[in-house]
């Protein structure tokens, strides 16, 4: 899918010269033709370093996620295969997984996790895939970036039963409730909002982004999908990040600034990113 990219400047709430990090996106689609301007946009918003995701759907995507982050400085990268594709996993997948997490800029394993709603792979395939990816972030010491819908009592049964407390790592793109974050958080676990957390309907969300405390909250786009309001229905990119903490600083009853830093310090202190 292509999405109108902006035509103008976003107007960004001022982060009153914190910085930002957007801990989830996908340099690697639908930014070929504008690239660096969208750097450029973020770092003028205040987006001090992105968190590329390798599992953009072909396997492919991981080669190009590492790419991207080696060329930029502020760009890093994850590599894994999505849940949406975990029947094409095999050994060789995850062995050439492997080489690439030896790159200096990748700090995380995935996306993988569970996806119920599509289930564009086999149930049991995505189970499997998910605990191999996880047991390979423990024997490599990283982090695990986690995409859940609709699974959760089997994420955290595959999670516990992996060792996915001793990697540590984030759900991504939450979008559950109260509840469901405390199951994800006992197990160590950060969470991370989207701009989902500014769409109408998504109250339940809004009072999960309210209880998790402020030491595993993040941060992030998913571009080039789910742009917040006021942008919804354009290409995501970075830059929003700052729409998305605005709406979340208003929710929690913190200075925009202050939870930009702390969401940043979140991140950086989780996938081991330099100051």
């Amino acid at each position: 899918m292509a999405w109108k990219p902006l035509d103008t400047e976003p107007t960004l709430p001022s982060l009153d010269g914190a910085t930002l990090i957007d801990s989830h996106c996908h340099l690697d689609m639908d930014f070929d033709v504008d690239r660096e301007a969208v750097l450029a946009r973020a770092r003028r918003a205040g987006v001090g370093a992105m968190i590329t995701i390798g599992a953009s759907g072909r396997f492919e995507a991981n080669h190009a996620a590492v790419e991207i982050a080696t060329r930029h400085d502020a760009v890093y990268a994850t590599v894994g295969v999505h849940p949406h594709e975990a029947a094409s996993v095999t050994d060789e997948t995850l062995a050439k997984i492997e080489v690439l997490a030896a790159s200096p800029k990748v700090v995380a394993i995935g996306e993988t996790g569970l996806d119920y709603h599509y289930e564009h792979s086999p149930r049991a395939a995505q189970r499997q895939a998910f605990a191999q990816f996880v047991q390979l972030a423990r024997r490599l010491g990283l982090p695990v970036c986690v995409h859940l819908r609709d699974a959760d009592d089997d994420a955290i049964d595959v999670m516990e039963s992996a060792g996915a407390r001793d990697t540590g790592g984030v759900i991504h793109c939450f979008s559950g409730d109260a509840a469901s974050a405390r199951r994800f958080l006992d197990l160590g676990f950060h969470i991370s909002f989207s701009g989902i957390v500014t769409f109408k309907s998504a109250d339940a969300l809004r009072e999960a982004a309210r209880m998790v405390p402020g030491e595993r909250l993040l941060v992030e786009t998913d571009a080039p999908f789910l742009a917040p309001i006021p942008y919804r229905g354009r290409r995501n990119e970075p830059a929003l990040a700052v729409q998305t903490a605005a709406c979340l600083a208003e929710l929690r009853g913190e200075a925009l600034a202050d939870l930009a830093r702390a969401t940043s310090d979140n991140t950086r202190r989780l996938f081991r990113l330099p100051d």
